[in-house]
């Protein structure tokens, strides 16, 4: 008679993979419910029990906390940025490069937005701004614009012999005109699409007959 076979438990998760796993449960549910959210919904959305959550976390504002840090994490979108092709047309890396960036403000603004509408304090506004709390936060969001910069600056460099500007100044210059879009309301007509971002930055806001 052969002896019963050995059942192996699957290996637990660490206490930080638990966490990831509940955020990423959560942060659906957080962009359509802000801090309305419950734990106990969350629980059900990750498959576990509530009592799991406050195992690796405080308390919910620390689940908030987690998925603005989630929201707002520039990753993803770095490694978009680095996978674009250098043998593609620079519009059309750079068309790519909006696709990132954009995609990036949507996600981080459903969760701020949706946060901020239910009547959140954002976790700068719990620290004094001398604390070391807040110059993390500050030193976080510094180093996350220089590695987006050094990103889209690497798509410039392939056309150095054809810019009028150098790489880095058409860099800012590029970045100043996308994220200006969203710094000045526009009617649903005349709002600015990527396609017109890119023509502007590269050929300019006149015509072919406009130029002579």
């Amino acid at each position: 008679m052969k002896p019963p076979l050995e059942r192996r438990r699957a290996p637990g998760m660490t206490a930080e993979q638990r966490r990831e796993m509940i955020v990423r449960a959560a942060l659906p549910l957080v962009a359509e419910f802000g801090a309305g959210v419950t734990t106990a919904k969350i629980a059900r959305a990750a498959g576990i029990g509530e009592a799991t959550i406050f195992r690796v976390f405080e308390d919910k504002t620390a689940v908030l906390d987690a998925c603005i840090v989630a929201a707002t994490d520039p990753a993803q979108t770095h490694r978009e940025l680095e996978s674009i092709s250098l043998d593609q047309p620079l519009a059309v890396r750079l068309t790519e490069a909006v696709d990132a960036l954009d995609a990036y403000l949507d996600r981080m603004g459903a969760v701020i937005g949706a946060l901020a509408a239910t009547g959140a304090p954002s976790p700068e506004r719990r620290h004094h701004p001398d604390s070391a709390e807040a110059r993390e936060m500050s030193a976080g969001r510094n180093a996350s614009q220089a590695a987006t910069r050094q990103a889209v600056l690497e798509l410039f460099e392939p056309d150095r012999d054809h810019l009028r500007l150098e790489p880095e100044a058409a860099t800012d210059t590029f970045l100043s005109l996308f994220f200006g879009r969203s710094r000045f309301p526009t009617h649903p007509t005349t709002a600015v699409t990527t396609a017109d971002l890119i023509e502007v930055f590269l050929h300019g806001a006149l015509s072919q007959d406009g130029r002579s």
